[in-house]
């Protein structure tokens, strides 16, 4: 199985294009780490999703299964065998 890390298609240019990642299952325990694995891939693309001390950018949300990481344990999520990891930037407008 894999774990699937999903961008918005508004990040492509960061990512050479790229939307949606598969990572090994066996990689990848917490949100961290799949994260982690798409900024070895993708620097500038890490950088858009964490700051510099490797937390989430106000402007970025992050759900696993479903369940936004904010209201649980934070990057520190668990991500189970074969989850969905899914990024959604925020978007101001009046």
């Amino acid at each position: 199985m894999t774990v699937t890390v999903v961008v918005p298609s508004v990040l492509a240019e960061a990512s050479g294009g790229k939307t949606e990642f598969e990572l090994p299952d066996d990689a990848v325990t917490c949100a961290r780490d799949a994260l982690d694995a798409v900024a070895r891939q993708f620097p500038v693309l890490g950088r858009r999703l964490r700051d510099e001390r490797g937390a989430l950018r106000r402007h970025v949300n992050l759900y696993v299964g479903g369940e936004d990481v904010r209201r649980g344990d934070g990057l520190e999520t668990r991500v189970a065998p074969g989850a969905e990891v899914l990024v959604i930037q925020s978007i101001a407008g009046g």
